[in-house]
């Protein structure tokens, strides 16, 4: 059978990798696809850098267009990222009955509805594997190995800049300024870190995952993100002494009112297999109510890491090229007609969790006793309290010290509003600190 044609557009760290794996694995994934699967034709702007990657018996060109123009292309690799020229080409490649493998979770996270539908009214496939956690086979999981499953919730270790960046904190005590040097120095963090350090390419993922887990639009629009920032190296100290590991999560539920879908920091029990995923390695815990908590762990970027979940996508979509469309895999595993639009996302004051305060007090007598008494008048159960010694917090001498609260569940409005009261106090000196705590169990 003649092999499918494939057109690739851009090819930086991931297409190349593509490419490369495609080229070296080629007999053993035409034995799994049924027939071949080629890259003959690369659109970049660096057209030397282009043919000095794919060598002889590659067309190479320009101009994206004349990729999607072309009337051999099967299918076509969307590699270019971001929200502008990459949606106008996926859109026009659908448009030519061409089928599309993408990367790009900016794209399909705040733009898949659009484009979505737009694929199902021409009959062909987009496939999204590598813009979750590279490597790492999640959507697939998501959409058809859990198929039998009610998904209860999801939590994710989703971007690997940040889970490096807090390893280093944990692990050397250094402060956030310092450890984002490092992770540019040694390529982990990009020039311009914002997307990743301030939690927006991991609600990216998770807008996709909560799509596929629970039948909902994409709704990035409605997620609430937090990055790391403003954590203190202090507050990963403490949550060590406490039993914690202090992670950026991903996080979508199932909840009374909805559908929860919220990226921040979150305090982790040491113990859960998620705390111990160090690096810059990604992993995700589902939950459902027949298979109970399973772990997908590995690497969630990088050139041939990625490279695997495209490929992944080649084949899925050369298996099923000639099959009724109405016969396939949807593609947020739901049918279109069968997407839950009522099921609203849950607004963050109404979201229920545990949490941890670090309230900088003055070091006297019934500080902790207003301090907790305000607290249960709110009806804010605490677990656990830990003050500091002041001479441990500001020296010899010091006249302040740290007080440390773990509350049980409660609604995030409702401490909110406490915390409004306990600032309030003139025996709190500086600005209280709050981390939500997931205990994911």
């Amino acid at each position: 059978m003649k092999p499918i044609q494939v057109g690739l557009l851009g090819i930086g760290t991931v297409g190349s990798g593509t490419f490369n794996v495609l080229q070296r694995n080629q007999e053993e994934i035409k034995r799994r696809a049924g027939r071949g699967i080629e890259i003959t034709m690369v659109a970049d702007l660096d057209t030397d850098r282009a043919r000095a990657a794919v060598g002889e018996g590659v067309q190479v060109v320009a101009d994206a267009r004349a990729v999607i123009a072309n009337p051999d292309i099967d299918i076509v690799i969307e590699l270019i990222g971001g929200y502008g020229i990459a949606k106008q080409l996926v859109l026009e490649a659908i448009a030519a009955g061409k089928h599309v493998v993408t990367a790009n979770k900016a794209l399909l996270a705040v733009h898949g509805t659009e484009i979505f539908a737009a694929a199902q009214q021409k009959g062909v496939m987009v496939a999204f594997e590598a813009a979750v956690a590279g490597g790492i086979p999640i959507i697939k999981a998501l959409r058809e190995g859990l198929t039998a499953n009610s998904i209860q919730w999801i939590a994710g270790i989703i971007n690997g800049t940040t889970n490096f960046i807090l390893s280093e904190m944990r692990d050397k005590g250094l402060d956030f300024a310092t450890v984002l040097k490092e992770a540019q120095r040694l390529g982990y963090a990009e020039a311009d870190p914002t997307f990743d350090i301030e939690g927006v390419d991991a609600a990216h993922k998770v807008t996709l995952m909560s799509a596929i887990a629970f039948g909902i639009p994409v709704q990035f629009d409605k997620a609430h993100v937090e990055g790391i920032t403003k954590l203190a190296a202090q507050d990963i100290k403490y949550a060590e002494q406490l039993g914690y590991r202090i992670k950026l999560l991903g996080i979508t539920r199932r909840a009374a009112g909805g559908i929860e879908l919220r990226v921040h920091p979150s305090l982790v029990p040491a113990k859960r297999l998620l705390a111990n995923v160090e690096g810059a390695m990604n992993a995700v815990v589902v939950h459902g109510d027949a298979v109970g908590t399973t772990l997908y762990y590995g690497k969630g970027a990088g050139s041939e890491p990625t490279a695997s979940a495209v490929i992944a996508d080649l084949v899925d979509i050369t298996r099923l090229h000639t099959a009724d469309a109405a016969q396939r895999v949807p593609h947020l595993a739901f049918h279109p007609n069968a997407m839950s639009d009522d099921l609203k996302i849950v607004p963050m004051r109404e979201v229920v969790t545990s949490y941890y305060l670090r309230l900088r007090v003055a070091d006297e007598a019934g500080v902790l006793a207003k301090v907790t008494g305000l607290l249960a008048s709110a009806g804010i159960s605490i677990d656990a309290v830990l003050q500091r010694e002041a001479d441990e917090v500001g020296g010899e001498g010091s006249t302040q010290t740290d007080l440390i609260i773990l509350t049980h569940d409660t609604r995030e409005g409702t401490l909110d509003d406490a915390m409004v009261e306990l600032q309030a106090l003139p025996t709190v000196l500086a600005p209280i600190v709050r981390l939500r705590k997931e205990e994911l169990s």
